[in-house]
């Protein structure tokens, strides 16, 4: 008997167990992939919104601006990557400028910093940015962020501090029996915290009537190689529509850049990229940068936005007593999360346990070893203690087989190469695996103790290797 499961170890389930996990409470998580954060969280923007944007009162204003706050602290305990390189939505004419000045006064409503520029403070900001912008709203307190490690050193600190995750454990069925839940007709709990995302309203209606509805809106991506000359310093807006935000153009932590999203309803499970949306997604980019070096390309990918019928987060007890649903949590849900959680754990299940603090709560998580920051004389104290962090695995991202194994001895390793690839940019660079991943897969499989075959890309059928052929091994 469990006190609480979380159904979907996506960034936000993440921080609601991380945040459960300061309590003596028994708290186990249910996935049904083979990894956390391996759906919207780990196909987003990768930004951390200032809240400018969000309608005054919405739950989406309120905990956007409060999860705005909470990552400077959240990101120096979990060891993730996290600047502040500030927003700027940029307006191509006049009627544009009014709409920026629309937003600079819901800024004010929602208590977040904004800065009105001119075209020549725009282009002192931005050199690229097309000749025929006029302004732009600047918002300095907007970040970018790696939501992948987010979501994997989230779970590893919950973890180390008493969470249980069960991977590969879709949820079918939920019964409520003596007051307590039985989901799959294996695990009991007294509540249940219904995180699962795109599929929130179907996990709901395992035990309740159909009260919402979660419509899958698909966003397609660019993702340019890093690179040394001067492109762009924050993250750039076009004026927002009823679709959205629109196409963005930004940096990342790790030095790339990403161009997207588009904006389209389509299949829960529809992630396919194609050539006609993305020809739209440079189309509307072009608009506020001419040369964009589209050359740099280093892959595409689109990723699945759990948007609600409610137009806002939905984060309340269901009609079914100590059922929570906390879903449609669409954009700004990555910055919203931690105040997300917060939210759940004091507002809702502070009314069902009496909740006492652990005293040995650890908050940080085990510092990661990243050669490729360090000094030559740093890397060389590393290469001396263990030789395997002078063995280059991924030459790209110059990530070691040190690091690879370090990374494995975790609470919450990667089981596969695509979760290798998430934590520590194996197969990420230019080259796209094709010159470490037979490498990394050997590395996998003896760490594991298993054979090769049985490493997996993603999910635990999309194999990699399937038989030997010629003779070979």
């Amino acid at each position: 008997m469990y006190d609480i499961i979380i159904v979907g170890a996506g960034v936000t389930g993440c921080f609601i167990a991380r945040e459960l996990a300061r309590y003596k409470l028994n708290v186990l998580v249910l996935e049904k992939n083979n990894d956390v954060g391996n759906e919207t969280t780990s196909a987003n923007s990768a930004i951390i919104h200032s809240g400018y944007d969000p309608l005054p009162g919405t739950l989406k204003a309120k905990l956007n601006v409060e999860g705005n706050k909470m990552y400077d602290q959240v990101c120096e305990e979990l060891d993730v990557s996290f600047k502040r390189i500030g927003s700027i939505t940029v307006a191509l004419d006049d009627k544009q400028v009014e709409t920026l000045k629309e937003l600079q006064i819901r800024a004010k409503e929602n208590g977040v910093e904004t800065i009105l520029l001119t075209r020549e403070e725009l282009l002192e900001k931005e050199p690229m940015l097309s000749k025929d912008v006029v302004a732009g709203l600047l918002a300095p307190t907007a970040g970018i962020i790696d939501p992948f490690n987010l979501s994997v050193h989230l779970m590893e600190n919950a973890i180390d501090n008493g969470v249980k995750l069960i991977l590969d454990e879709e949820v079918t069925s939920i019964v409520k029996k003596e007051g307590n839940f039985l989901i799959n007709d294996k695990y009991e709990a007294k509540v249940v915290i219904n995180a699962t995302g795109v599929n929130g309203d179907l996990v709901n209606e395992l035990i309740n009537d159909k009260t919402f509805d979660i419509m899958p809106r698909k966003g397609q991506y660019y993702v340019f190689d890093h690179f040394k000359r001067p492109f762009v310093n924050h993250t750039l807006f076009m004026v927002p529509s009823d679709k959205g935000k629109g196409v963005l153009i930004s940096p990342t932590t790790s030095g790339n850049y990403l161009v997207g999203p588009s904006a389209n309803l389509v299949a829960r499970d529809e992630k396919s990229t194609d050539k006609g949306t993305l020809n739209n997604v440079k189309e509307q980019a072009n608009n506020m940068i001419e040369n964009i070096p589209y050359y740099e390309t280093i892959r595409t990918f689109a990723g699945i936005r759990a948007t609600p019928s409610t137009h806002d987060f939905i984060i309340e007890e269901s009609e079914t007593e100590n059922f929570i649903n906390v879903v449609g949590i669409e954009s700004p849900g990555l910055a919203s999360s931690p105040a997300i959680a917060k939210k759940v754990v004091e507002e809702i299940i502070a009314k069902k346990f009496d909740l006492v603090k652990k005293d040995d709560f650890n908050p940080y998580v085990r510092k990661y070893i990243k050669m490729k920051s360090l000094s030559i004389e740093e890397r060389q104290r590393y290469f001396k203690e263990n030789k395997d962090y002078g063995t280059i695995v991924c030459k790209c991202e110059q990530v070691s087989k040190g690091e690879i194994i370090d990374c494995l001895k975790r609470s919450c390793p990667p089981r596969s190469i695509k979760g290798l690839k998430r934590r520590l940019r194996v197969g990420f660079g230019k080259c796209q695996g094709g010159m470490c991943q037979p490498l990394a897969l050997e590395i996998l499989a003896e760490y594991y103790g298993v054979d090769r075959k049985e490493i997996p890309y993603d999910g635990t059928k999309s194999y990699i290797l399937y038989k030997e052929t010629k003779g070979g091994k």
